[in-house]
């Protein structure tokens, strides 16, 4: 069944209906199809065009459609060819009406939008439960100290639930983009046509509020044109996709021999098929490696986007397989990351050790120095020099006393030994945003009342 036709005079080859046709992936808009088209009979009987009668069939024959499997084998071009088909096999003749005044075009931006505005609602539950589950880890060893990292290399002395809440702030950030997502896709195309508005004085208010928009388009011809409240989604998806990636990255250098500061459960790992002795960081690695099919379905559409003349071109067809393809792969990541994050242990000695034995402490010397009035240009020099006193000699912080750091310069006073225990450098951090122990704690509580407030 064709929604067109009768300026041709033969159909179009069997080639071009299998290279043309979309219903093997636009079948998930099954939903959406028939929600918005419920919507529009409803419209329809409000113009005069459908009776009472007409459109309590059409709607109820929608209603018997949604419990229908689609046959992604099926001859239908396409979702709402499909749908159109079943329609007139159970409502009848009155079904012809079903698109007066109404273009594919609007119908497929309609259909994607209402499936767009439940999709970031289920990405932003998935991104709160992840987001949950970092706090939770962050409570279980809320005083562990380990090494931050610039460069990969060890820069100064962290709580482990600041970094977590590193990684909490950047999912929060998805979040919003997602509530921005969903907020630019929630408004009506309906009554737009194909691109120069409807010839129906259809009431595009009461359209919105039936299917539950905010508002409606402003510009018909954009309406046509628009992808990117897709291209918002995606992009999203990839934000999201980068921080999951680099969690991930973080995790296996973490739990790997070399590092030894996290231990991956046995449900998140997996073996080597010749050498007994492996775990392998599977999960993370699937997860860092998905992150790159994510952008890819970025790029993909951009592309295609990128070129196109005002209005609607078939191009945009091509924006269902990265929507979805973009969807799945995120929502599988952060369901994987739940499970990582929820069984993870971290040994609180491993980083305690690495960071005790390396000068993270070195920024915490000269910042001391400068409070007690040098300039920070000699602190930090000073700083340096007795760090390359301790390299030079195969000294760690923890080896010097009191009186040898004042013998090496006067301006270490006795105070100054306690600094080279890395939690005491952190104290001095209580500023909002710091790593100080109380700034943290307030941080974390903060973190839970906006995980709370975040209406996922």
């Amino acid at each position: 069944m064709k929604l067109w036709g009768g300026r041709f005079e033969s159909g179009p080859s069997e080639v071009f209906e299998r290279f043309s046709g979309s219903l093997d992936f636009d079948r998930r808009l099954m939903d959406a199809d028939i929600r918005g088209s419920q919507a529009f009979a409803r419209a329809l009987e409000r113009v005069g065009i459908l009776t009472a009668e007409e459109r309590e069939r059409i709607v109820a024959a929608f209603d018997q459609i949604r419990k229908e499997p689609v046959d992604p084998n099926a001859a239908d071009e396409d979702i709402h060819t499909f749908v159109i088909r079943k329609l007139k096999e159970r409502a009848g003749a009155v079904a012809d009406k079903i698109h007066t005044g109404r273009s594919r075009n609007e119908q497929v931006s309609l259909d994607t939008r209402l499936w767009l505005r439940e999709e970031s609602g289920r990405v932003r539950a998935l991104l709160g439960v992840v987001m949950g589950a970092l706090l939770d880890l962050a409570g279980r060893d809320p005083d562990a100290v380990i090494p931050g990292y610039t460069h990969m290399r060890r820069a100064q002395a962290v709580l482990w639930p600041h970094y977590l809440l590193a990684y909490f702030e950047m999912f929060a950030r998805d979040a919003e983009r997602f509530a921005q997502a969903r907020a630019r896709a929630n408004v009506l195309p309906l009554g737009s046509g194909a691109l120069a508005g409807s010839g129906f004085p259809f009431d595009r208010e009461a359209m919105a509020q039936d299917l539950g928009f905010a508002g409606v388009t402003r510009n018909s011809m954009d309406v046509a044109a628009d992808r990117d409240f897709v291209l918002d989604f995606v992009y999203a998806a990839s934000m999201t996709m980068i921080h999951l990636s680099r969690l991930a990255e973080d995790w296996i250098l973490y739990s790997s021999e070399e590092f030894g500061w996290l231990e991956l459960a046995d449900a998140v790992t997996s073996g080597s098929s010749l050498m007994p002795q492996k775990k392998n960081p599977d999960s993370l690695e699937l997860i860092r490696g998905k992150s790159g099919r994510v952008m890819g379905c970025l790029v993909s559409l951009m592309t295609t986007m990128k070129g196109l003349p005002m209005t609607y071109n078939r191009d945009m067809q091509e924006d269902k397989v990265p929507l979805f393809e973009a969807a799945d792969q995120l929502a599988g990541s952060l369901e994987m990351a739940r499970v990582v994050i929820q069984s993870v242990k971290l040994n609180p000695a491993a980083p305690a050790a690495a960071a005790e034995e390396s000068w993270v402490v070195a920024t915490d010397l000269a910042e001391a120095l400068a409070r007690a009035g040098l300039p920070f240009h000699q602190a930090h020099q000073l700083a340096g020099r007795f760090v390359l006193e301790s390299v030079r000699s195969g000294k760690k912080p923890a080896d010097w006393t009191a009186e040898e750091m004042q013998r090496f310069a006067p301006e270490f006073t006795a105070g100054f030994a306690e600094l080279l225990d890395p939690k005491r450098g952190m104290t001095s951090r209580e500023i909002p945003g710091g790593t100080g122990p109380q700034s943290v704690t307030a941080a974390l509580a903060a973190a839970r009342q906006r995980l709370s407030e975040m209406n996922v």
